[in-house]
């Protein structure tokens, strides 16, 4: 059955590293899929292209609350004009922004929801949004944080805050639910990911998926964007894949901002590992 399967995800905890791996994967092409072809299979849900069709003008230029209303409408459109199931990213939380839903239920095939360590995310989003550390961990707790449109490009997306971000996806009850920690994707990068493929029944096949595995490893991802660059590389950011590493907060968040981490984000972080 035709439908978004949502790649969901706070921001900087690993969704384009898994739609680069289900590009490779869906494509499996003999080369690595240039990250410029990523939107070929796996779509952005902010992207200004789904909301046109309901606008008279440039989808950016329109109020937050508009783009609120307009979200399901052109989610369900986008889900209708695809014969296949469409593997879509999103930031968004899973809830209301300004009494409108974030998420179409009816466009929705299945989840796969990336969860990281937040004192990690803290230092790979501070370089992304241009921030401090401190900024950042603020940002990370306001429950009506909002992500950055890029004009001409996206909409803005409402995340929330970081445990509001976990709490809300990891509650999906609708469809099939995959989650992931990005810790354990480093960790076992072929059983997390091969696993993955075979449970969402895309390929069953060893060398096929560790083709994939390889193409979509953060050194093939460094590298490709060295050569070629990557339109998602933030304007703060010298590069987009960063570190990738786990647990650099040891190195970097201060005591009382890894503190403050913790004392946000307890409830979440107790549940998958992280305290």
């Amino acid at each position: 059955m035709p439908g978004i399967l949502w790649l969901a995800s706070y921001p900087k905890s690993g969704n384009t590293w898994m739609r680069v791996f289900l590009a490779n994967l869906i494509l499996d092409e003999p080369e690595p899929l240039p990250l410029a072809r990523i939107n070929e299979v796996c779509s952005s849900e902010p992207n200004e292209v789904w909301f046109k069709p309901f606008t008279k003008g440039p989808p950016g230029a329109l109020p937050n609350k508009k783009i609120a209303a307009l979200r399901v409408r052109a989610q369900d459109r986008a889900a209708s004009i695809n014969k296949n199931i469409m593997p879509m990213k999103t930031h968004s939380f899973l809830g209301k922004d300004y009494g409108y839903p974030t998420i179409s239920v009816k466009a929705s095939v299945g989840v796969i929801y990336i969860v990281r360590d937040p004192r990690d995310v803290a230092i790979s989003a501070a370089d992304h949004y241009g921030l401090s550390i401190d900024q950042t961990i603020e940002m990370m707790a306001d429950p009506s944080a909002r992500g950055r449109p890029l004009a001409g490009t996206t909409v803005y997306e409402r995340m929330g805050s970081w445990s509001d971000h976990v709490r809300s996806w990891t509650k999906w009850r609708h469809t099939p639910l995959f989650v992931l920690r990005y810790e354990d994707m480093l960790a076992d990068s072929l059983g997390q990911l091969g696993g993955l493929a075979r449970k969402l029944g895309i390929s069953s096949d060893d060398e096929r998926i560790a083709r994939a595995v390889g193409f979509s490893s953060f050194k093939a991802l460094q590298a490709q964007e060295q050569a070629t660059g990557f339109t998602e590389k933030s304007v703060n950011s010298e590069r987009f894949f960063r570190s990738g590493r786990a647990g650099s907060w040891r190195e970097t968040l201060t005591a009382n901002q890894s503190a403050a981490v913790e004392r946000h984000h307890a409830v979440q972080m107790k549940r998958f590992g992280y305290l």
